[in-house]
């Protein structure tokens, strides 16, 4: 898919960003999204993609975006935040859940009803590549609404394979732990984080989770089938 063009939302930072650099260095041609409109002009200019800014939690906004690039064939649901609040549920403020939801659930199912209609019409290989998180697939104490929108992503996105199964659209999600990004001043590469991401187009892989963390989910679905509470996962850092 190196030559298609490529559509990534929350282009302007973060893992977004790392994804549109690695787009641009095979020669993809791209537009890019993001709410933020200065940084997205600087990053597009740049590598020489499209800019439109867009707020993903809206759906009209991102049905715009469809119709700019409607021969994509590689979509990457990127977009989201983390959250004013990351306490617990009860400390978290009514408008941080629907903000946080409108971006990192609305955003992921907008993409979906924007760009899976135009996908299947063309009936020609194509992708889409969601960003989740460890957060999604495991459950920590504290983190506000950014853990629970990010297991409803992860719903979400599962649910997507399953029905476009059978069809030439194939669908994949990234579950990075901490990322050095916006949203954290540690954590993995940005660039490495987007690599592995794209390497599941090719390879076929679902989902990419840290590997050190692998056995904190796969615990936690036994624990949850057994009826026992939660506790707070540690990574194995043997």
């Amino acid at each position: 898919m190196d030559s298609v063009r490529a559509v990534v939302t929350g282009a302007a930072s973060g893992i977004g960003l790392a994804l549109a650099r690695e787009l641009a260095g095979r020669g993809t041609d791209l537009v890019l999204a993001d709410t933020d409109s200065g940084a997205l002009r600087g990053v597009s200019e740049s590598l020489g993609a499209r800019a439109v800014p867009t707020d993903v939690a809206v759906p009209d906004g991102v049905e715009a975006l469809a119709r700019v690039a409607a021969d994509a064939r590689l979509v990457c649901l990127n977009a989201g935040i983390l959250g004013r609040a990351l306490g617990a549920p009860w400390e978290v403020a009514p408008e941080d859940w629907d903000r946080v939801f409108a971006v990192n659930v609305g955003g992921v199912v907008n993409g979906l009803r924007a760009f899976v209609p135009r996908l299947l019409a063309a009936n020609q290989p194509a992708h889409i590549l969601i960003t989740g998180s460890l957060a999604g697939a495991a459950t920590f104490p504290g983190g506000g609404a950014y853990g629970p929108s990010k297991h409803a992503v992860r719903a979400v996105v599962e649910h997507a394979a399953m029905a476009l199964e059978g069809t030439p659209i194939g669908v994949s999600m990234v579950c990075p732990a901490l990322v050095s990004t916006g949203m954290s001043g540690e954590g993995a590469d940005p660039s490495d984080v987007a690599e592995r991401a794209l390497a599941t187009i090719e390879d076929g892989t679902f989902a990419v989770l840290p590997e050190e963390w692998k056995g904190v989910v796969v615990n936690a679905a036994a624990r949850l089938a057994s009826g026992r509470r939660p506790e707070p996962p540690r990574p194995d850092i043997s």
